[in-house]
């Protein structure tokens, strides 16, 4: 399964060589990581970077903060947008914090394939006062770990994928100067130096943890994004639901479903798919409140966008006549997986 909030986490702490540590390296050390991962395929491109630069006595007073600039095949060569960016930071006097973070596509492998997420790990790196750095790799899947996020064991993606992570941390290890320190346990996993402690062994925190933390979160960070309403469909159902797969350039950005039994009707971001499921299911809650407002019923709904869909921004239906999901249950576990 794929997350919006992170399956676990590792940290290394480097004192700087130099006498004071720079924006500029904060970028060299983040483009070495991410090169690491690229070797196998845990990172591919094109990865979004953030940098900012906040003054260390309020960190409420930005200098500099850019977002969703690309990772070029050299992303520190002259001219590209993070060498820019990173000139722009250094050219700043005082004692600041400095944090750049990059989003990374990669590819997990499934059944003899490989699957892309668009947030597969994120990677920050943190100047303190111009004397710590603070390196952190976080995962978003659960291809990791012996048992899934839903509680089942899954020993083949296990063995596909668990050595690739392994390796990887342990040539950052090398790269950065010593072994990481492990994330806390957390509601999916425990995370180790080299990955992550026995599921099958230790047994997990919580039942199905996909689906009691993160379908809640998704749809928290949905609803974020949208004015607050009482103009809106029910967003569970212990029916079957009806649905549409909702793809732009090719890609599957989520799944709008309506009810058979009930009033309900929503939309499902495919959580592999990144920021692009979220910021298209803004359009497409939307137009469902649009549809409740002129009085449809949840399939009525359904049938009208069906008709009358929104701009191609927002993606369109892949079919032509809906599909059917035994439950709503079924259709977030496709989500969370393709």
């Amino acid at each position: 399964m794929i997350t919006s909030e992170p399956i676990g986490d590792w940290t290394w702490e480097i004192t700087p060589s130099t006498a004071e540590a720079r924006p500029s390296q904060a970028a060299e050390i983040a483009a070495a990581v991410w090169n690491v991962l690229a070797r196998h395929e845990l990172a591919v491109p094109v990865g979004k970077v953030d940098l900012s630069v906040r003054a260390t006595h309020d960190t409420r007073d930005v200098r500099l903060d850019v977002r969703g600039l690309a990772l070029e095949a050299d992303p520190l060569a002259p001219g590209t947008a993070l060498s820019d960016a990173v000139a722009r930071a250094e050219s700043l006097d005082g004692d600041f914090l400095t944090g750049l973070r990059i989003q990374c596509p990669g590819l997990w492998l499934e059944s003899g394939a490989g699957h892309r997420a668009e947030k597969l790990f994120t990677i920050q790196v943190d100047i303190w006062k111009a004397s710590l750095i603070v390196v952190t790799l976080e995962t978003y899947s659960d291809a990791w770990l012996t048992m899934d996020t839903r509680e089942r064991e899954q020993p083949a993606i296990h063995a596909d994928n668990a050595p690739r992570l392994t390796a990887a941390l342990r040539a950052l290890s090398d790269l950065l100067g010593g072994a990481p320190e492990p994330g806390d346990p957390n509601r999916h996993a425990t995370p180790t130096t080299t990955g992550f402690e026995d599921l099958t062994v230790e047994g997990p925190a919580y039942t199905d943890s996909w689906g009691t933390f993160e379908v809640p979160a998704r749809s928290r960070r949905l609803l974020s994004s949208l004015p607050k309403t009482e103009n809106e469909y029910a967003d569970i159902t212990d029916h079957p639901v009806r649905y549409f797969t909702i793809q732009r350039d090719d890609r599957t950005l989520g799944y709008v479903w309506a009810s058979l039994g009930d009033n309900a009707a929503g939309y499902e971001p495919r959580t592999a798919a990144g920021d692009d499921a979220f910021e298209a299911g803004v359009g497409w809650v939307l137009r469902l409140r649009e549809a409740h407002e002129r009085g449809l019923d949840g399939l009525e709904a359904l049938d009208w966008l069906r008709k009358s869909p929104p701009g191609p921004d927002l993606g369109h239906f892949s079919e032509k006549l809906p599909r059917q999901a035994p439950s709503l249950d079924a259709l977030e576990e496709l989500s969370g997986r393709y």
